[in-house]
């Protein structure tokens, strides 16, 4: 069985209803299938990832801006090394598979 390596998660900031968390990842890595409760933005700062979800797939590239909606499940295929913001509901959870 292949080992998922995830990409880091680091919180930023935290607002009364928005906060922040800083995706950061090497080429070949992979997020294992998740969802969050609320919708996410992620902003793409550097490098290039497939954002996988079902019936389609999205490639970020630097500048990309991107709504993940709730509830739906996804995944995060680093392609060249990869460093992101999503920005979602300071109530707002991530749910891992």
């Amino acid at each position: 069985m292949e080992k998922i390596q995830k990409p880091e998660l680091t919180p930023l900031d935290i607002g009364d209803s928005l906060k922040t968390l800083q995706v950061t990842a090497l080429a070949g890595m992979r997020m294992p299938p998740h969802y969050t409760t609320k919708e996410a933005v992620i902003v793409v700062h550097q490098g290039e990832a497939l954002l996988k979800m079902p019936n389609v797939d999205h490639r970020l590239k630097q500048g990309a801006v991107f709504i993940v909606p709730a509830g739906v499940e996804h995944t995060l295929e680093i392609i060249k090394d990869f460093k992101a913001v999503v920005i979602m509901g300071a109530d707002s959870d991530i749910n891992f598979k």
